[in-house]
């Protein structure tokens, strides 16, 4: 067992470590498949090997090799720490500023085998979430952090420490990037190959980024959107008795079990691994476990009729638990689901994160090595399945919605029937919980704000907690109704939180909060620690899903209609302007939540240390951090987002965002210019030329009349020029311009020109 001296000189290199290979202890990452040539296998060897001098490349290279072949992918298990992995307290780490200390502690409290998904992988959460691609570059970045000053910063790229590069004392410690590639090379097989050749990497959101805290971190979202989907689809926050389904148990869907009894319902939640499950069941996440379907349906039945709070975790695929509740309704009539959802992780559907319901775990484990083209098949057909029984349950009563992890647009690309007839690109036959839930959320600017207390000490995070509900009840006396319901929720969470023992890894805190709230909590909680009532340093941060952090179509942005849903700029200015205005390290990904490719997210920490500094740095930082993302909404014309950035700039006089005027007469879109130039009209015109469309109008007067010149395309070449005169004060409506145009064109030929 080493220790965090030896863990931070370095790589040990004189002697190495011994191979001990993988530990059986721990779960681990399915296997990849990468699909490399022969070419490309020694080009992922050549790149590996960099971080070594050639005096250790004839041990290392057949090492690496075999490592590839076998688990698609280096990790160097030669390299993987010894000592226990976990949040040291922060003045345990040897280094030089506090600032460096803060993210060593963060980032092994991402690997603590009570945190981690695969922590030998360097995986998080998510099933591809990495926080590093492998272990040299741990190794390295510990050591860089430990000789850091506060003069350097830290340079990520995809996992791959950069080095240290002079900075000033006001700039980010770390700067962090995360698949940065070019957008055309962005597709999920291109992805395999360059995580497989270690210069690219999948950080989802914060794992990559240093800043998860367990499954806490989506605990107080979960329970807020189940508890609105509540007041949208039942008419009532009061869920006694009623069931909730889903799947998944992992790092982030394992938060389910807990918010569904926090909110009061019944929650049943079916996991395939036996691992997450009985983890969470052991830390008391999830009440009650069964592996036999027909227990499972009695559980439901009594919990329901008894209207007692209960986290049952089914041991099974999903897909049969949602057949065999379609199959009691059909016999009995009796619907025992009220609402449901899906949190696998399905943004890595053929590499993990979704198990067909027609294979074992350790078939599918198997078939996706083997035979990964068969694998997608055998996927696709489950998802069809699964939506089948979704749609039919739906269609009896049950509201179901998609939880922002691509189960709809896989659904999709499976041909199952989730097309929303009439909809957009990013619109299903079931709405996102953005959509429908967390949208209004983000747009009146409450999201997932978090802190972490350095010192490792549970009487800090109970301290903490209450100078944040104190915060809260403060300001809640002076909002608007609208806000004071999301007020009234997120007091409610932090005054309860203690007593669910959500702790995880590090002492660690979620709460949705507004702009407001989370600068006055920051600022109260800095001021705690000047006083000495909480003893160490506190780092904030939140979640990338959020206000400002991602865009991300299908689940962060799915309620933004202007067409900007697919524009990447509000996360990157945002990873931009924390930057400079104090984050103590910043983070950009590609990908994170609905998969590579489909999401940009970025995120932040900022260690508060009681000085007026960090005072500063935190009001600056958080005050822009949020109203980003209220302006990039109301300009897309959220109504929510509107008032919401109005009285911020009320509150803040040098904030001036530009607003969006209102187009108050719709009818002005149907008879625009534009919208008359685009139609396709196709006339053969009496005794002349065929018509394909209009070029363009404009208005004119013709002997004292007010006329409409029209300009059309002819499809033998050239274009023809036609007038339509007005009479009296008569408007040019779109239908009347084509009746007049079609009376005057079939019977006589105008002049054509060309």
């Amino acid at each position: 067992m080493s220790n965090l001296k030896e863990l931070c000189s370095g790589l040990p290199l004189d002697p190495m470590p011994s191979n001990r290979g993988r530990d059986p202890s721990v779960p681990h990452a399915p296997v990849r498949t990468p699909n490399l040539t022969p070419e490309e296998e020694r080009l992922a060897l050549r790149n590996a090997l960099r971080y070594f001098p050639p005096s250790h490349h004839n041990i290392l290279a057949a090492e690496f090799a075999q490592e590839l072949r076998q688990y698609g992918h280096i990790y160097m298990y030669r390299f993987c720490p010894r000592i226990h992995m976990r949040a040291y307290p922060i003045d345990q780490y040897p280094c030089r500023t506090r600032q460096a200390a803060s993210i060593m502690l963060m980032i092994m409290n991402n690997l603590d085998h009570a945190v981690a998904q695969f922590p030998q992988e360097l995986v998080t959460y998510g099933g591809n979430g990495q926080v590093f691609s492998n272990w040299a570059q741990f190794r390295l970045v510990m050591y860089y952090l430990s000789e850091m000053t506060e003069e350097q910063t830290l340079v990520m790229y995809s996992g791959h420490p950069a080095g240290l590069f002079p900075s000033l004392p006001s700039s980010p410690r770390a700067i962090i990037t995360n698949g940065m590639v070019i957008p055309n090379y962005s597709s999920r097989e291109q992805y395999e190959k360059m995580f497989a050749l270690g210069v690219s990497m999948y950080g989802q959101m914060t794992a990559g980024s240093y800043c998860y805290i367990g499954p806490q971190g989506i605990v107080h979202g979960t329970m807020l959107t189940v508890l609105n989907a509540g007041r949208r689809y039942l008419g009532s926050d009061d869920l006694r008795g009623r069931v909730l389904v889903t799947s998944g148990l992992g790092g982030m869907s394992g938060a389910q079990a807990k918010a569904a009894v926090i909110a009061g319902c019944v929650g049943v939640i079916a996991e395939v691994d036996e691992v997450p499950l009985r983890k969470r069941h052991e830390q008391g996440w999830l009440m009650e476990v069964t592996s036999d379907i027909e227990h499972c349906i009695q559980r439901i039945r009594e919990a329901k009729r008894s209207k007692t709070p209960l986290s049952l975790g089914y041991h099974g695929n999903v897909v049969d638990l949602w057949e065999r509740l379609l199959t009691e309704y059909e016999r009995t009539g009796e619907l025992l689901v009220d609402l449901g959802s899906d949190q696998t992780s399905l943004h890595n559907p053929f590499s993990g994160g979704y198990y067909p319901a027609q294979l074992s775990l350790q078939q599918a484990n198997q078939l996706m090595a083997t035979d990964p083209a068969r694998f997608k098949t055998v996927v696709h057909e489950s998802l069809c399945r699964q939506v089948a029984a979704i749609n039919k349950l739906s269609e009896a009563g049950m509201f179901f919605w998609d939880y922002g992890n691509a189960f709809l647009l896989e659904a999709q690309r499976a041909g199952a029937e989730v097309e929303k007839e009439g909809g957009g690109a990013t619109e299903f036959r079931y709405p996102s919980y953005v959509q429908d839930i967390m949208g209004d959320i983000f747009s009146l600017g409450f999201g997932p704000f978090r802190w972490v207390c350095t010192s490792g000490d549970p009487h800090d995070l109970t301290l903490t907690d209450d100078i944040a509900a104190t915060v809260l009840e403060e300001i809640s006396a002076n909002v608007t109704e609208r806000v004071r319901q999301q007020y009234n929720d997120n007091i409610r969470w932090i005054r309860e939180a203690g007593k669910h023992r959500m702790v995880v890894g590090s002492q660690a805190r979620i709460l949705y909060s507004d702009q407001k709230g989370r600068v006055c909590i920051a600022l109260a909680i800095n001021q705690a620690i000047a006083d000495r009532r909480v003893s160490a340093p506190v780092v904030i941060s939140r979640d990338h899903h959020d206000v400002s952090g991602t865009d991300s179509p299908f689940r962060e942005t799915s309620n933004v209609y202007d067409g900007s849903a697919f524009c990447a700029d509000m996360a990157v200015q945002n990873f931009v302007g924390d930057a400079f205005r104090g984050a103590t390290w910043v983070s950009l990904h590609n990908g994170g939540g609905v998969g590579w490719g489909e999401v940009m997210n970025g995120g932040f920490g900022l260690l508060l240390d009681g000085t007026e500094e960090a005072a500063k740095r935190a009001s600056l930082m958080l005050n822009w951090d949020v109203s980003n993302g209220v302006a990039r909404r109301c300009w897309s014309g959220n109504s929510n987002a509107y008032e919401t950035i109005q009285r911020t700039m009320e509150e803040q006089r040098q904030l001036r965002v530009t607003m969006p005027y209102p187009v108050q007469d719709e009818d002005i879109l149907h008879d625009s210019p534009k919208a008359r130039r685009e139609m396709e009209l196709h006339w053969r015109v009496s005794g002349g030329p065929y018509i394909v469309r209009i070029l363009s109008l404009y208005d004119n007067m013709h002997q004292g009349r007010k006329c409409l010149v029209i300009v059309m395309e002819c499809m033998e070449g050239g274009e023809l020029f036609s007038g339509i005169q007005a009479k009296g004060d008569q408007a040019f409506t779109e239908r009347g311009c084509v009746d007049s145009l079609r009376s005057t064109l079939t019977r006589a030929r105008p002049s054509l020109q060309g």
